[in-house]
C-alpha cells in the first residue's frame, strides 16, 4: 500500500485551526435558540441508533456542498438564512470540521461541534429518538 502524503488526523487537526469550534456545554445552551440551525451530518443509521439533537437539520455529508450552494440544482433554502448561527456537527467532530473548513472555504461562515455528539448526551443535552427505529 502507498504511504498516504497527509493523515486524516493531519486534516483534521489543519481544518480544527482555523475553524470555530464549539463546546458541548456552549451549544446544549444554545439548542432552543431560534438563531442558531444545528445541522448534523451523520448517516442516516447512526441517526437511528444514537438519536439526534431536537431541532437539527439533517444533511448527509456526500451532500453538504452541493446543499449550501445557492448555484447548485441541490441548494437547499435552509442554508440561506444569512441572520443564523450554523453549527455542524457528527459523532466525534472529524467529519464536522473537515465539512466547516470547507464550507469556510467556499463563503459560507459556519462552527463545529468540537466533540461531535458522542459527548452531547452525556453532558446533558437533549437527545431525540425516531420511535420507528429501536
Amino acid at each position: 500500500m502507498a504511504k498516504l502524503k497527509t493523515t486524516v488526523a493531519d486534516m483534521v487537526a489543519t481544518a480544527r485551526a482555523r475553524i470555530e469550534e464549539v463546546e458541548t456545554k456552549d451549544l446544549i445552551a444554545m439548542v432552543d435558540d431560534p438563531d442558531v440551525v444545528i445541522v448534523d451530518l451523520r448517516d442516516i443509521r447512526e441517526r437511528q441508533r444514537s438519536g439526534f439533537i431536537p431541532g437539527a437539520f439533517h444533511a448527509p455529508r456526500g451532500m453538504i456542498e452541493f446543499w449550501v450552494d445557492p448555484t447548485s440544482p441541490y441548494y437547499k433554502d435552509v442554508f440561506g438564512q444569512e441572520d443564523k448561527k450554523f453549527v455542524f456537527h457528527c459523532a466525534s467532530g472529524w467529519r464536522s470540521a473537515l465539512t466547516v473548513a470547507t464550507l469556510n472555504d467556499m463563503g459560507f461562515n459556519c462552527a463545529h461541534l468540537r466533540e461531535g455528539f458522542s459527548a452531547w448526551e452525556p453532558a446533558g443535552g437533549p437527545v431525540e429518538r425516531d420511535q420507528n427505529w429501536g
